[in-house]
């Protein structure tokens, strides 16, 4: 009974350690992108197009990694991020924040805020690490930290007809309104 319980721990160790070496991206195993001649670059089997330029200082609501979702590969990590009066601690303090799925989600019993407030000072985004260090960066960060981040909102298509596009709005709301960012820079900000 002892050996079996050890083969089947070992067995799951191994596995878990084949996940993170052959599923996950760490920053020293980002492929370099390539650029093309129409403003996009090639990662991989997709192509990356700039949509626009963004930038944002804003509070960390909540983070989640991805290993198995079809984006994974890619964007291994949502950060929920708040800016303006979504930054505030007193107004957090306030508002249950979790994530699941690729969405953002928020409750509150007493509304701190204005709900519209709350739809336009926060937000899920996808990020992209551009190059090793914005992923490492990003493998340390935590909810409640303040950082800033700059890149390109951009649109994803598969060499196998997968796309994903950011919103180029704030105003937005729900499926579709997430912002697929492809980070050049991150910074922990004190």
């Amino acid at each position: 009974m002892l050996i079996r319980r050890l083969i089947l721990l070992t067995a799951s160790l191994l596995g878990l350690w084949l996940l993170s070496v052959i599923v996950l991206p760490t920053p020293s195993s980002l492929p370099p992108s390539m650029p093309l001649t129409s403003g996009s670059w090639r990662v991989d089997e997709y192509t990356i197009s700039p949509l626009q330029g963004f930038q944002l200082d804003a509070r960390i609501l909540a983070r989640e990694d991805y290993y198995l979702d079809r984006g994974a590969k890619l964007s291994p990590t949502d950060l929920a991020l708040g800016w303006g009066p979504m930054a505030n601690p007193e107004v957090l303090r306030h508002i249950s924040i979790s994530q699941g799925n690729r969405w953002y989600f928020w409750r509150a019993k007493q509304m701190p805020i204005a709900r519209r407030q709350i739809e336009t000072h926060s937000a899920n985004m996808h990020l992209i690490p551009a190059n090793p260090a914005v992923a490492g960066t990003l493998a340390q960060l935590k909810a409640g930290q303040q950082i800033r981040l700059a890149g390109q909102l951009v649109r994803v298509d598969a060499d196998d007809g997968f796309n994903w596009v950011s919103s180029l709005s704030r105003e937005d709301t729900g499926n579709g309104a997430c912002e697929l960012i492809w980070v050049e820079q991150l910074v922990v900000l004190p």
